[in-house]
């Protein structure tokens, strides 16, 4: 049979008692007089049916069951101030933390923004670049993220934004230098600029397309993928562009694509939220937009251009 769960202000008077190991201190910080703390945590005691501290003639020491119940206690009270805050108290006016791949924010999301200010113009965004981001240690310290990979995150809610193409992407000059419609063959001994980091990438095209793979002698490498399309602009070399990010590209002509042959990908865009992280309101409303313009994308299917 589960234990009942004890009232609240003799959880409060556990957990303060227990920061400041002195009943004095606590009950000053929760504005009860000593004896009243004292009776709490006796009851408390008492309903759980084992001593959670240890009187000392100088203080108090928790025991073991005590030191145990603590931490989670902490968690939780803290968890609960920060909810009633952010729902009731200055926190409504919070600005919404969110950290986003920097080429994602660059092709995708910033030009949308302006509408989504236009639509919530009471929620205050803070946009910062996730690109020294490591992993493998990524903490819940803001309250939504865009992230690339394959989706498989147990800590995370995520969502999928993207089903991209794999498409080989130059310069109007760079494609100059061809005779005619290239074919793959005619790229093994270009420029190649390769992206670390994604597991999609040449190798994949190469082998989707029926092509055998070597590591070419020519090629370029780069730690964010917004750095391969600009040298690709700016005509130092082929890049391996994704579908959801060449549109602004194509249509100020610094890009074209090469090929007609294009390879769905294995990993994605997602937005995520950490599932220790309380989901504030004003996230919700983020996540509905973003998904809006997602929906949207896939109704409209944007066409993109070909060389020829």
């Amino acid at each position: 049979m589960k234990k009942r769960l004890p009232p609240l202000n003799w959880l409060r008077s556990f957990e303060a008692a227990a920061r400041h190991l002195s009943f004095t201190h606590a009950s000053q910080e929760l504005h009860i007089t000593q004896a009243a703390m004292s009776q709490q945590i006796k009851a408390l005691e008492s309903q759980l049916g084992t001593m959670l501290f240890v009187r000392l003639p100088r203080g108090l020491e928790l025991t073991e069951a005590g030191a145990a119940y603590l931490p989670v206690l902490h968690e939780s009270i803290e968890k609960m101030n920060e909810v009633t805050d952010e729902l009731f108290g200055k926190g409504r006016n919070k600005l919404l933390n969110v950290r986003v791949n920097l080429v994602f924010f660059v092709n995708w999301l910033a030009p949308r923004l302006p509408d989504f200010y236009e639509r919530y113009p009471d929620i205050n965004l803070k946009i910062t670049s996730n690109i020294w981001v490591n992993s493998q240690q990524r903490a819940p310290d803001c309250d939504l993220e865009v992230i690339y990979g394959n989706g498989r995150w147990q800590q995370y809610e995520a969502r999928r934004l993207t089903w991209d193409l794999l498409q080989p992407v130059c310069s109007p000059n760079y494609a100059s230098r061809f005779e005619g419609k290239p074919v793959p063959e005619d790229i093994v001994n270009e420029n190649l600029i390769h992206v670390i980091g994604y597991e999609d990438g040449w190798n994949r095209w190469f082998q989707s397309i029926g092509m055998p793979y070597t590591d070419f002698n020519l090629g370029s490498q780069f730690d964010t993928l917004i750095n391969a399309f600009e040298v690709a602009a700016n005509g130092g070399g082929i890049a391996l562009g994704r579908s959801s990010l060449l549109q602004g590209y194509f249509e100020s002509e610094k890009l074209i694509s090469l090929f007609e042959q294009e390879v769905l990908t294995t990993e994605a865009f997602y937005l995520v939220n950490h599932n220790s992280r309380f989901l504030h309101p004003h996230a919700e409303a983020f996540i509905d937009w973003v998904m809006e313009e997602v929906n949207n994308d896939e109704i409209n299917n944007i066409n993109r251009p070909l060389y020829n």
